[in-house]
């Protein structure tokens, strides 16, 4: 007895010398790694032969008017009014775009007054006045293998866009991290493929803030589609900022392609894609939404919702790219895994009414929490485009 009890000695004491060593051992990720493109970022207008740039703003009557931007710096955008050139004032930029007679062809053509000076203070989101949109996730192979996904989902998102400068509030406890997107917006509702081909598309750049928390404790790993988690994680206030300019391309799929988008916090790049990167473009991501509109199947603040309410994306719904690699969250590592496993045994186990996986979950959520690396009060969120402007958002406390 004294001699097996020797033994069983020796094998726990080399049980806790490996469990120490893959513990002192275990990587510590402060985010996804990311490639960037040598040439630095060049935002610009895109050539008017190409793609009409428009903003939009209150006019003096206070309704929503539209500007056909034909210059911007850090400061301020320029342009003509729609309504100058002979544009109908519809409440919609896409709607009164497609009033005018004859579309420019060439900045050279326009009239040289009334010209306007806008500060981007006073620029109206590029997004559409809807609460509901379409989330798209692990839709560029990167960030798929980051998140451990095989295949493009969708989501509704719920919440109101703000505009290109704007803040959002770290709520105590909680991982919020940021993630950069393009987005597309219609002149009507899109109810099959036909209507999409049909519509007039405006792009926009725009984020996609993530309470990770709400991510980690709903989601379902293996099945990113259950339709869980997601719109808890991704709605809310300050969730969905938009660009400055709403472009609408004369040949969409090249323009989607050729466009940059880019994440900066506090100076520091963390995402850099091209939307040619993307595995569903936008009109087979409208087709996956299409077929996917007749189940209350997403779980959002304990009830379950349809993909969008109506059946079909209404003309006032946001249909999102997904994003690039390079986001913060990273999975639990080993040393998560260790310290929630060793917590649930100390708190005796089944016995203490909380399962293995959420005691582990809960054990990474405090080190990640801990840690500090999310996003925090004073940071200052960049998402830069070469031809979509740019987003700057300020982190502040509640």
């Amino acid at each position: 007895m004294r001699r097996i009890a020797k033994w069983l000695a020796v094998l726990a004491l080399i049980a806790v010398i490996g469990l120490a060593a893959a513990w002192a051992t275990s990587p510590d990720p402060k985010g996804n790694p990311a490639t960037f493109e040598e040439t630095a970022l060049a935002p610009q207008l895109a050539p008017m032969a190409e793609a009409l740039t428009l903003a939009v703003y209150r006019g003096e009557d206070g309704m929503p008017a539209t500007l056909l931007v034909t210059g911007f710096d850090g400061t301020s955008v320029t342009g003509i009014p729609l309504a100058a050139l002979g544009a109908d004032e519809t409440g919609d930029p896409l709607r009164d775009l497609a009033t005018l007679p004859r579309l420019p062809g060439a900045a050279a053509a326009l009239p040289a007054s009334p010209r306007l000076r806008l500060p981007y203070a006073a620029l109206l989101p590029s997004a559409p006045s809807g609460t509901i949109h379409i989330g798209t996730g692990t839709n560029f192979p990167e960030h798929a293998e980051e998140a451990n996904s095989g295949s493009v989902f969708q989501f509704p998102k719920f919440g109101a866009a703000s505009p290109a400068r704007t803040t959002i509030a770290a709520q105590p406890g909680i991982l919020l991290d940021y993630e950069v997107e393009l987005c597309m917006r219609f002149d009507r509702d899109i109810a099959s493929l036909a209507d999409f081909d049909a519509a007039l598309k405006g792009v926009f750049l725009c984020g996609d803030f993530t309470n990770r928390n709400a991510l980690v404790e709903l989601a379902d790993p293996d099945n990113l589609d259950s339709g869980t988690g997601f719109s808890d994680a991704k709605s809310g206030p300050g969730h969905f900022p938009s660009g400055p300019f709403l472009v609408v391309p004369r040949d969409w799929q090249r323009f989607v392609a050729d466009t940059r988008m880019t994440t900066a916090v506090n100076g520091e790049r963390r995402q850099d894609a091209r939307g040619g990167e993307m595995v569903m473009d936008f009109r087979a991501l409208v087709a996956k939404a299409l077929g996917d509109m007749e189940r209350p199947r997403f779980l959002y603040r304990g009830g379950f919702n349809r993909l969008a309410p109506q059946g079909r994306i209404t003309a006032d719904m946001t249909l999102m790219s997904g994003t690039s690699e390079g986001v913060i969250f990273t999975p639990p590592s080993r040393a998560d895994m260790i310290e929630g496993g060793l917590a649930y045994l100390l708190g005796s186990g089944p016995l203490s009414g909380e399962g293995l996986v959420d005691r582990v979950k809960r054990e990474f959520l405090a080190n990640e929490l801990a840690s500090g690396h999310f996003l925090q009060p004073g940071d200052r969120v960049r998402h830069g485009s070469n031809w979509l402007g740019e987003i700057e958002v300020e982190v502040i406390a509640p």
